[in-house]
């Protein structure tokens, strides 16, 4: 039958199913046609955005400025290496070719070290503007720059600029980086010039990752809130000179000539003072005024960006040198990888300064790693001598309390005015912040940075030794990189050096940060030198903050060059550093600092070279390699043999016990053993200190610790596992490091010190001795592991736990979830662990997560400089999507090295890409 039309009605006909499906999937059609497009455009948005910033790395390009023509040569690795034939056109082609690959990086350290990322991030980061500001770093470095450097360091950061600006010239934001591209979608900011002083500033941020002990003085102080004398004494043991050695074994001061010598008979007659400010002095600070000052001022560090650093904690690095007596070639081995932050890109770039022909015209032939934004090569070799670095850590900083009165501060009975400036904080989006500095003549008011400090500042109290409180207390800071200096100098003097006196009149000049430097040459001397500008104290030794207005606090002058520990090629023929003692206190009249690391991964490389020659050995550039990457946890061997004698009734807890029987202590990322000991490792510490620590110290758990529904253990993950609530919500620990293995080995055999008691709680028992505690905290690791890598012990590894994730230090840690996808990567399983050579750092109070690395390894080898070995912790590109962005990290993460070639005829032969700059 034929549908009802009903006409009669004037009813309009019905419309079919079928022209309904057919409209459906014509909609259908076009939606997904219009997705199609949309994904397109965001594909070709995104392809065509990373790909306009990639780097030119062939054919030529015309730069105004040079003299005459450089080439640049790329090799697998897009690592590049320079050949030029004047100091100028090499350090301008470099500027050049560091901003193709990694200019975004650059600018924001520039923002940051003069305290401008509001600029380019908004509003979020005002108050580390405040602080940097007030720090002043790029007011310093213009003063350097202005006062300080010599002629042709000047001249070589002007050509250094010119290159990065002749890259810039004619470039949008979108053209640099895919990261100027995102914040063009919120703001309208673009890259400026870059300037000569932009490079000097960076080494101050350097300066203050590495800037002693300044993270120690506050904790000190903080913990005078709960624990006595004593008990802070037992936290900050002495250092163990008789079994970890010192750096400098031969030699000592000669009070008469007041120089450090080689050999003789000298004299030492001790011009250090051992006062520890709030401690042993009646007139020092102390009370709500100093403990709510540090304490707020602690919470302001913690917040500075990550490009920074770790404020210092944990932070070491690890350099040796072996002279060709003990060497497979005959000549000497050098290894260096210092230990920094994760960063990506990586904080080094590779490169090569080559001059066609080293001339007075023409001087540099060195290859190594250089920061990008700053000419020259930090740490590597040239074709006559190689040298390393590791942090020192000697005590270049001191806080001061400060009575604070109307615009003017206490000083010696009198009230001095405040030096004052005004800064204007411009914010990307918003209104700008105008903030005032001031500073004493002990430096600036950290304290005024921060609204809360300066309230309760206006109402502390402070010991009757202390002058009337005034208008309250601040804290300043007195640190050397705040005085002008010449350190730029110093990088171009020893990129030059052709022998250990031209090295040691360079590293004169190395005053801020102060490092220890490694020297070896190709006619097989070693060497090692203190540099640095290391001040000299008048009362107190600089360990605790001091009272600002008594005058015997103030520094007195600085450690003469002459003065400074060194040693050159020692009868054992070789020297190792990696952050312990510089020297032996009875040699040597100064205070260096209290506060050196524990010498745990410094003897065990002393200890891996001796059994190598001890044996009739000889040492191979591949052996440097392999102790690079020793796994040994030092702490373990002293603590798993008296774990293994505790009787433990839960069947599963003695399962992950016997774990550690026969385990060699060593951290590979495959290890179960090593999973399990740094669990328990962790809650000894949690255990036996991190409640009694002030809570200012503490850093407040994750919720990692879990626990079984009955005494037998788990029989079912799901119903045995529960978020551990209120248990932990008041605990934490310490952050690990060699400084609490010694803390540790200090007391682990007074079974009943008070250290080892432990509170009652809902589900454990009280601990007052050493086996009760060591018992619960293997009972709490067996139950926090399970919670983490499930009840099945034989699918534990100490890589699933201790892992790398490298997070690209701008937008990739504050920026959209898919911008942190697109420049974030990882995780690698790591090998290695707190303290030991291969220092792949965790803190035991946030976790197992990877929070400080060998930021680069490399081992040079002076009988034949291009059989030298290298590898970098990212790659040489800061483009996210360039092949070059993490290419070694895999590598790296293996400990494997890459080939360095250094001459023209094995850099030639390993050139994949060449590009001709021309006049």
């Amino acid at each position: 039958m034929p549908p009802n039309t009903t006409a009669s009605s004037g009813q309009k006909p019905g419309k079919s199913g079928r022209k309904k499906g057919r409209k459906a999937r014509l909609f259908l059609i076009v939606l997904v046609l219009a997705l199609i497009g949309g994904v397109a455009f965001g594909a070709y948005w995104s392809i065509s955005t990373v790909r306009a910033s990639f780097p030119q790395t062939k054919g030529s390009i015309t730069l105004d400025g040079l003299s005459g023509p450089v080439d640049v040569k790329r090799d697998g690795y897009g690592i590049p290496q320079i050949y030029a034939s004047s100091d100028e056109d090499l350090f301008m082609a470099q500027g050049f070719v560091q901003a193709q690959d990694r200019f975004y990086e650059m600018d924001v350290r520039r923002h940051m070290t003069s305290g401008r990322l509001s600029e380019m991030f908004g509003k979020g980061q005002v108050k580390n503007d405040e602080f940097l500001r007030t720090l002043g770093w790029d007011r310093v470095a213009k003063k350097e720059y202005d006062t300080k450097l010599s002629a042709s360091t000047k001249k070589y950061l002007q050509a250094y600029a010119k290159g990065v600006n002749a890259y810039l010239k004619g470039k949008d934001g979108k053209d640099i980086s895919l990261e100027y591209a995102a914040l063009g979608f919120t703001n309208d900011y673009e890259p400026q010039e870059w300037t000569p002083v932009d490079s000097v500033a960076w080494l101050k941020a350097m300066a203050w990752d590495l800037r002693g002990n300044m993270q120690e003085e506050i904790d000190r102080s903080l913990m005078t809130s709960r624990l006595g004398p004593k008990q802070i004494a037992d936290l900050y043991p002495d250092y163990p000179y008789s079994r970890n050695k010192a750096i400098v074994q031969e030699g000592e001061y000669d009070s008469v000539t007041k120089t450090y010598v080689r050999s003789g008979s000298s004299t030492v007659s001790s011009t250090s003072t051992t006062g520890t400010g709030l401690t042993d002095n009646a007139t020092a600070p102390s009370g709500s005024g100093l403990q709510s000052q540090l304490s707020g001022l602690y919470n302001v560090l913690d917040d500075l960006p990550t490009a920074v650093g770790v404020n210092g904690n944990g932070i070491g690095s690890n350099s040796w040198v072996v002279d060709g007596t003990h060497t497979i070639t005959g000549k000497p081995l050098l290894a260096n990888d210092p230990h920094l932050s994760p960063s990506l890109p990586s904080v080094w770039y590779q490169m090569g300064l080559h001059c066609t022909s080293v001339s007075s015209k023409c001087q540099y032939d060195v290859s190594g790693y250089t920061f990008a934004g700053m000419p020259g090569v930090v740490i590597g070799h040239n074709q006559d001598i190689a040298w390393g670095m590791t942090n020192s850590g000697v005590d270049v900083t001191d806080l001061y309390l400060e009575k604070l009165t109307g615009d003017g501060y206490q000083y010696g009975g009198k009230v001095l005015p405040f030096t004052t400036r005004k800064e204007t904080i411009k914010v990307a989006g918003g209104a700008s912040k105008k903030i005032v500095v001031r500073e004493t003549n002990n430096g600036p008011l950290l304290s005024d940075r921060d609204d809360e400090l300066v309230k309760v500042g206006k109402k502390a109290t402070v010991d009757p030794a202390a002058p009337d409180r005034g208008d309250g207390y601040g804290i300043s800071l007195r640190w050397t990189a705040l005085d002008p200096g010449n350190s730029m100098d110093a990088v171009f003097e020893m990129d030059k050096a052709s022998d250990w006196n031209e090295f040691r009149k360079a590293s004169a000049s190395f005053d801020v940060p102060s490092q220890n430097l490694v020297y070896a040459d190709t006619k097989g001397n070693i060497g090692y030198q203190l540099p640095g500008r290391i001040p000299t104290r008048g009362e107190g030794d600089g360990s605790l903050p001091s009272p600002g207005w008594d005058p015997k606090y103030n520094w007195t002058g600085y450690i003469k060059q002459a003065e400074l520990p060194y040693e050159y090629n020692p009868g054992r023929g070789y020297i190792v550093t990696a952050n312990q003692a510089v020297v032996d206190p009875d040699k040597y009249p100064y205070t260096l600092t209290t506060d050196w690391a524990y010498g745990a991964r410094s003897q065990r490389i002393t200890d891996l070279i001796k059994t190598k020659i001890d044996g009739g050995g000889k040492i191979s550039t591949d052996d440097m390699r392999q102790m690079q990457l020793d796994n040994s946890s030092e702490i373990a061997k002293l603590i798993v043999p008296k774990l293994l004698k505790i009787d433990v009734a839960d069947k599963n807890v003695r399962e992950a016990q016997k774990l550690l029987e026969g385990w060699d202590y060593t951290q590979d990322a495959d290890s179960a053993a090593a999973a399990y000991f740094n669990a328990t490792w962790r809650n000894i510490l949690k255990l036996a200190f991190g409640n009694k620590l002030p809570k200012e110290l503490r850093v407040k758990g994750q919720c990692l610790w879990v626990d079984p529904v009955d005494t037998t253990g788990p029989a079912d993950e799901d119903q045995s596992v529960r978020e551990c609530g209120q248990r932990d919500a008041d605990q934490a620990q310490p952050d690990g490091g060699d400084r609490w293995f010694e803390v540790v080995r200090k007391i682990i055999d007074d079974e009943n010190n008070d250290w080892w008691k432990s509170p009652k709680t809902r589900l454990d028992k009280a601990t007052d001795t050493r086996d009760e505690l060591f018992g619960r905290a293997m009972k709490d690791a067996r139950w926090e592991l399970t919670a983490k890598l499930g009840k099945d012990i034989d699918t534990w590894s100490w890589g699933r736990l201790h892992r790398l994730f490298l997070k690209n230090q701008t937008l990739g840690t504050d920026g959209p979830a898919f911008l942190k996808y697109m420049l974030n990567r990882g995780p690698w399983k790591l090998s290695g662990g707190e303290a030991t050579v291969n220092a792949t750092g965790w803190n035991a109070a946030g976790g197992y997560g990877v929070v400080w690395v060998p930021s680069m390894r490399m081992v040079v080898n002076l009988g034949d400089l291009d059989k030298s070995k290298w590898i970098n912790l990212s790659g040489a590109s800061g483009h996210a999507y360039s092949a070059h962005y993490t290419d070694q990290t895999d590598k790296w993460a293996k400990g494997e090295l890459l080939p360095w070639a250094f001459s023209e005829k094995a850099v030639d032969k390993k050139t994949s890409d060449t590009l001709a700059l021309k006049p």
